[in-house]
């Protein structure tokens, strides 16, 4: 079946939402807790074009692409169209994996540049840039972003330190914008998902070194930006 011409299921919960897109996550997938040998079989199955066999991958790395997409684009809508595209780059490609990583690591990195292209192209349209709003425990919006939800909730009781939170977050925030997507993706990966230089070289498929320089020039970036606020 031609790749332009697949649909891939979304995976959510009754609202739509991603299932527990929550999450933080590393740099080892699950995979459903499949066997490594398991896993080769119905990789390769995939690849002498068994549809059943694509879609039990699908099934146990669907949670995972969806976290990867939602902690780096925070944005549902955005991490609904990375999990498509995401996906059907996987399986126009899966033919040229050749077991030279794992699976998980492969399409890690089909993940997050697809992340990549999608900051890039948000980035050109500021216009698409506001921040999706979060929601409290009544299921009410909020005012703030995904920065906001970092705070502890001790600021919940406190008016005053909750505004200055509040103010914190939005300034994070178009401070980050001010970032190439690159510079942005490297910076979150490392500060929100917590994973290793070397890790976020092999998800870009560049240098730690590269990974490093980008790191630092974010970093230089935000601190100009938040002098004298945080």
């Amino acid at each position: 079946m031609d790749a332009n011409e697949m649909t891939i299921a979304w995976s959510g919960n009754a609202s739509g939402d991603p299932v527990g897109a929550s999450a933080s996550i590393g740099v080892t997938g699950t995979g459903r807790n499949a066997g490594p040998s398991e896993e080769r079989a119905l990789i390769e199955r995939a690849q002498s074009g068994d549809r059943e066999a694509f879609e039990e991958l699908v099934h146990r790395y669907d949670r995972d692409v969806l976290r990867i997409a939602l902690n780096i684009l925070h944005k549902t809508e955005d991490a609904r169209d990375v999990y498509q595209e995401a996906f059907l780059k996987i399986y126009k490609n899966l033919p040229r994996f050749r077991f030279e990583c794992s699976f998980y690591t492969w399409t890690y990195r089909i993940v997050t540049n697809v992340c990549l292209d999608h900051l890039r192209r948000r980035s050109s349209r500021p216009e698409d840039q506001a921040p999706e709003l979060a929601s409290n425990q009544n299921g009410e919006k909020m005012s703030g972003d995904f920065f906001d939800r970092q705070q502890d909730q001790g600021a919940m009781s406190d008016p005053e330190r909750r505004m200055r939170g509040l103010e914190i977050g939005r300034r994070i925030s178009s401070a980050l914008d001010l970032l190439t997507p690159r510079e942005r993706m490297v910076f979150e990966m490392k500060h929100y998902q917590g994973l290793k230089l070397r890790a976020i070289g092999d998800a870009l498929g560049t240098t730690e070194e590269t990974v490093k320089n980008s790191l630092f020039r974010a970093t230089r970036k935000l601190r100009a930006q938040l002098e004298g606020l945080l």
